[in-house]
């Protein structure tokens, strides 16, 4: 297993690189509105109204103690009735309080919901339209990995900008009362608390530069969690003994990663310590000056309970809010990363005006000198490859592993676009065609095909997902391809679950998915059908079956072979040689025999192993 790369130092984050973050939140309400408008703007209303119960209650509880002070001197002089009215319209904003509280609460998580799945879905729509060479390279798929991150848990962002807009509000109605009594008491609050505000908005900036320079770190961590305890991975770790390796490695990672945590989270606790006491000296200091306000005459007893109700709440709101902005600054940022995925663009695209698809083909592909590089390689994976795929003719591939014959028929699909050199069909650039209509007109079975762990025929239908209900179509693919016979054995047939991952589902042997694999070539009325190494899991006599069917069923159409079995390449009209992404021959089976080339090399030693 290859090493993972060492965690790179972020630098430390200032606050104006915190409140540059904020920009992002627009965007992200934006996005918060297109997943439920209805639901935010209930959200939003709600929480104007609950920002100003803190007040009401402060000051109903205020004229409370003042109507009990003057009618315990009053002698029964007076009527309780508005004391009873004031502690019946207090309770009744206690309710609502809680109401309010409990609903917001609701809000927030089904508002939180909503927005995954919409930018879940965003995230796949925007991977649809990425190159494939983008899907293999290391620093995009961390890129993907954070975005991906910001779908979950985002749900505590909407929850804290909003809750912060709230308390914001809240305290704007108790500043006032405290600001006509002394103003000196709110500069007194926030000497107190701005240390403690520092303090965690440098601890969170540690926390967020860890957290990124260990995302290719923690994407090994968790595929050693899957290999680790995998039915797909299970037989070789078992046969291989290699899951004391894959634990070992598992603690090493993952015991680094602890202490790293630990390191930031013990300095976080000291210093929190020591910043909460110097908070509390000023509250109380703040306290006492109101208490002895109080004694002094000054105020009532119901101002007292007032001001320091409010004092109280001023510094739990001011506190939450210094430290909420750190934390909502970092979600900000993390946002980022978010919004960055989205930045990359495919190389890949269409052109302005494409030009129609030509139906039938009548020149056919014509490579001029292509080569292919991958992203961040020196080697050419193909190069100086010349040559025309004809109208009708089947053409086979034939190479040692690594010889670039996966790479050339994805540069045909264009999965790939040529490094250098240029691809034709039928005279015109292949840039020149739409893409999806390129795609549509070709059948492709890749050797590494996926197993889909959905049902037998959505598993033939991923061939041309558009007839998934055409079930003439799937059940007509399936008998081209031998999987009918297989379809008939299974309990729910057609509808049979495949794969272990859910419940009922079954398991085929690697040469069963070949055939559901292969079906789904014939999905399409493709004119170039590409089968790479469509047989390798089948026995000779169905190997046989198969190509006898395939030759039949691409008579008119163009055909591409990938194999390794010199029994299925010489039914093919021409046989191209690759040799380090080159070509070193091409002709017919015949002629490349009696050539004695790398091709006849190959021939005879594979017909060895046959003597």
């Amino acid at each position: 297993m290859a090493r993972s790369r060492p965690p790179v130092n972020q630098p430390p984050l200032t606050i104006k690189d915190r409140l540059r973050a904020l920009r992002n939140l627009p965007q992200f309400f934006k996005l918060v509105w297109q997943s439920g408008p209805s639901m935010m703007l209930t959200n939003v209303l709600l929480r104007f109204v609950k920002a100003s119960l803190p007040f009401l209650l402060l000051y109903v509880g205020k004229l409370i103690i003042d109507q009990v002070v003057h009618l315990s001197k009053a002698d029964g002089q007076y009527s309780p009735t508005f004391l009873w009215k004031l502690v019946a319209f207090e309770f009744g904003l206690a309710i609502l309080s809680d109401a309010l509280s409990r609903l917001i609460t609701l809000m927030d998580s089904l508002l939180g919901d909503l927005f995954s799945n919409h930018t879940s879905v965003k995230i796949m729509e925007h991977a649809a339209t990425l190159d494939l060479d983008q899907f293999e390279d290391s620093v995009f798929y961390d890129k993907m990995e954070r975005a991906r991150q910001q779908t979950l848990g985002r749900t505590v962002l909407l929850s804290q900008v909003m809750s912060q807009v709230q308390d914001l509000i809240t305290m704007i109605f108790l500043a006032t009362g405290l600001a006509i009594f002394n103003p000196w008491l709110i500069l007194l609050l926030v000497i107190a608390i701005l240390p403690a505000f520092l303090g965690e908005s440098y601890f969170n900036d540690q926390t967020y530069a860890l957290s990124r320079s260990q995302t290719p770190q923690r994407r090994e961590l968790d595929y050693l969690r899957y290999i680790g305890a995998s039915d797909e991975t299970a037989k070789e770790i078992k046969m291989f003994s290699l899951s004391g390796f894959i634990i070992d490695r598992f603690k090493v990672l993952s015991d680094r990663f602890y202490v790293d945590n630990k390191r930031i989270s013990v300095k976080r606790s000291i210093w929190g310590t020591f910043f909460a006491l110097l908070g509390s000296v000023g509250y109380y200091a703040a306290y006492v000056f109101i208490i002895a306000s109080t004694i002094n005459g000054r105020l009532s007893i119901g101002e007292l309970t007032f001001l320091a109700g409010s004092f109280r709440q001023l510094r739990t709101l001011l506190e939450g809010i210094l430290s909420r902005f750190t934390t909502v600054s970092q979600g900000a940022i993390y946002l980022s990363d978010f919004f960055e995925f989205f930045e990359i663009q495919p190389k890949i695209h269409n052109t302005s005006k494409p030009r129609p698809f030509p139906n039938p083909i009548t020149q056919g592909f014509t490579f001029e000198n292509v080569g292919f590089k991958y992203l961040n390689s020196e080697r050419w994976a193909n190069r100086n490859l010349n040559f025309t795929l004809h109208p009708s003719e089947k053409l086979a591939l034939v190479g040692e592993n690594g010889a670039g014959k996966s790479t050339l028929v994805k540069l045909l699909a264009r999965l790939y676009d040529p490094t250098e050199g240029r691809i034709l069909l039928d005279g015109h650039d292949l840039k020149e065609y739409d893409l999806v209509e390129l795609r549509k007109h070709i059948g492709i079975i890749f050797q590494d095909f996926l197993r889909y762990q959905m049902t037998f025929s959505q598993n033939i239908a991923a061939g041309n997902i558009d007839e998934k209900t055409n079930e003439e179509l799937i059940r007509a693919s399936a008998q081209q391809s031998m999987a009918d016979e297989l379809a008939q054995k299974l309990p729910g047939g057609y509808e049979q679950m495949l794969g272990k991952r859910f419940a009922e589902g079954v398991e085929l042997s690697g040469g069963e998915w070949q055939k559901v694999a292969i079906a789904r070539a014939y999905m399409r009325d493709a004119q170039l059908i590409i089968l790479d190494e469509p047989t390798s899991a089948l026995d000779a006599r169905a190997e046989f079956q198969v190509f006898e069917r395939f030759t039949e069923l691409t008579k008119g159409k163009m055909a591409v072979l990938i194999s390794h079995r010199f029994s299925t390449v010489r039914m093919a009209d021409r046989i191209v040689v690759l040799d380090k992404g080159e070509i070193a021959e091409i002709g017919r089976h015949d002629e490349l025999l009696a050539k004695g080339g790398r091709y006849a090399e190959l021939f005879q030693l594979q017909a060895m192993g046959y003597q």
